[in-house]
């Protein structure tokens, strides 16, 4: 067997072989240290901030004693994992072989390969090591994906090439070295882009979530050092008079600053440690490849032969600012098969016009564009259904308001929460009516809605296996309702919401001609016969 750390030797042309990963090979021994690490250093700060604020000393080194056997335990379980895993590549087929109480044994075709991400955390970088997750496109959670932690990067990047690389022969003239080599950068980051990711709730809100914990522990450990109570006395006046003056005000408005500040400079961090060294390519033009990362790096590799389609989404900051994020519709990169949806994006929070262009020469849409132009408008009832449930909310605190008059006297202010409530709610419900919309744009399917956050995909027709029609009791009172194209690629299915019954199968008939053709029922037919059932091979629509 080979020794799996030595490193090919370069030819005398100056080109690195290629490497073979036919015989069985082992992971790195860095590796141990490397699943270590990640129990080391988030424990050393903890143990630090439990020495500082402890009362009693020897409670606390009894814990950090603990917390040292779990390490070491859990080092000699990193070792154990590591020298009972073997893999190898042949020409046909990935096999991982695990364990040694508990055996499992992978064996999958190569051309069922989905996708090979490269993610390096901090300590496998400072190992230079990289973790190797090889999609197979599987629904199951537990089959989703095969992980090795680790391989030394350059091995890392070698075997995702060999897994991805189709097996073609190389042009004439062209060897597989400069085949390899050759790539189109798409897209890249800009400094201006790292503001758009700040627009994101998401990361606001991880951001003060974050923020409220840190200030929370400050808390305890300024109470334990007495740093609190000495702050207190020398504050000027009573207690009293702080908590009623107007320092209760001021003090409310500098918590509001700091959450505002704080949240906005966190949420800038996390987008720098995210989004850092972006860069979509392709390679040999025919797979994308996705690098970014500051303290954790990924490299995402998507064929684009299984490329179904782009999705924008537009949350609601984001969108007023004039920007989007761009993700990818493509078979094996669902986000619940595979509990990540990082691997879809394609595209960072951008202007609209970047997202725009980077879809359009990834679609490799003759027209030149990747957005959704115009689309065909909902009907009436789409607004009014949306109108209604905005006024059910307001009716929560308007309720509220007349029990609590006739239980007593309340301010007479109290009854204008419900105009202050009924006024965003009504916008909110005419944006979403206005964001509605679907059409046939060449080879794709353009369908959009949402307000927080504004999606709008594109999904070519060839990918469209089947049609679902669902009406629920309101709907049906209204006269709509909601179909879905299903496809084997990204959510497993996509809605073009509240249309009209009639023109709703209109649309889904010319989409995918004859898909729906034997669920039709001619109008010129009056003899009251059935329609024939679906042949062999037919797909059927669900309602």
């Amino acid at each position: 067997m080979n020794d799996p750390h030595a490193e090919p030797a370069a030819e005398h042309d100056g080109q690195r072989p290629e490497e073979s990963f036919t015989e069985w090979q082992r992971l790195d021994l860095r590796s141990v240290f490397a699943s270590a690490g990640t129990l080391v250093v988030p424990m050393l700060s903890v143990m630090a901030l439990m020495l500082l604020s402890a009362d009693d000393p020897l409670r606390e080194l009894s814990t950090v004693g603990i917390w040292l056997a779990i390490v070491v335990f859990g080092l000699g379980s990193a070792w154990w994992r590591w020298f009972f895993t073997r893999f190898r590549v042949t020409t046909e087929r990935f096999e991982l072989r695990q364990g040694n109480l508990s055996r499992s044994f992978h064996s999958i075709p190569r051309e069922r390969i989905r996708s090979v991400d490269l993610t390096a955390p901090v300590t496998h970088r400072l190992l230079g090591l990289a973790v190797a997750r090889i999609g197979t496109g599987r629904k199951s959670a537990g089959d989703s994906e095969l992980r090795l932690d680790a391989l030394p990067t350059a091995r890392a990047e070698r075997l995702r090439e060999q897994l991805l690389r189709e097996r073609r022969s190389a042009p004439p003239g062209e060897s597989s070295s400069e085949q390899r080599s050759s790539g189109v950068e798409l897209a890249g980051m800009r400094p201006s882009w790292y503001l758009y990711s700040t627009l994101t709730a998401s990361l606001l809100l991880v951001t003060w979530a974050a923020l409220g914990s840190v200030l929370n522990t400050l808390g305890e450990l300024l109470r334990t050092l007495g740093i609190t109570s000495w702050l207190v006395e020398r504050l000027p006046g009573s207690a009293d008079s702080v908590l009623t003056g107007p320092s209760l005000w001021i003090g409310v408005l500098m918590i509001l600053l700091v959450l505002l500040v704080g949240g906005w400079i966190g949420a800038l961090v996390i987008s720098l440690e995210m989004w850092w060294g972006y860069r979509l390519s392709t390679e040999n033009g025919d797979t994308l490849h996705v690098r970014r990362g500051l303290l954790t790096t990924r490299a995402v590799s998507l064929e684009k032969r299984r490329l179904r389609g782009i999705e924008l989404a537009e949350p609601l900051l984001l969108r007023l600012a004039g920007g989007g994020r761009l993700t990818a519709v493509a078979t094996g990169l669902s986000s619940e098969s595979s509990g990540r949806s990082d691997n879809k994006a394609l595209l960072p929070p951008a202007p609209r016009h970047v997202a725009e262009r980077v879809g359009a020469e990834v679609l490799e849409r003759v027209d030149g564009s990747g957005g959704p132009g115009s689309l065909r408008r909902h009907p009436r009832a789409a607004l009014r259904r949306r109108m209604t449930r905005a006024m059910l909310v307001v009716l929560v605190p308007v309720g509220a308001s007349v029990v609590a008059q006739l239980l007593g006297p309340i301010p007479w202010w109290s009854s204008l929460v419900a105009v202050l409530i009924a006024v965003p709610a009504a916008l909110f419900a005419w944006d979403a009516y206005r964001n509605l919309g679907h059409d046939l744009h060449g080879d794709f399917l353009v369908a959009r809605h949402g307000t927080g956050v504004r999606r709008t995909v594109l999904l070519q027709r060839n990918a469209i296996i089947g049609w679902r029609v669902r009406q629920s009791p309101l709907q049906r009172l209204a006269g709509l309702v909601t179909l879905s194209a299903t496809t084997a690629a990204g959510d497993g299915h996509y809605s073009v919401h509240d249309v009209d019954p009639s023109s709703g199968v209109a649309f889904a008939d010319e989409a995918v001609p004859g898909l729906l053709t034997p669920f039709l029922r001619d109008s010129s037919a009056d003899d009251g016969t059935e329609p024939e059932p679906p042949g062999e091979g037919e797909t059927s629509a669900e309602r």
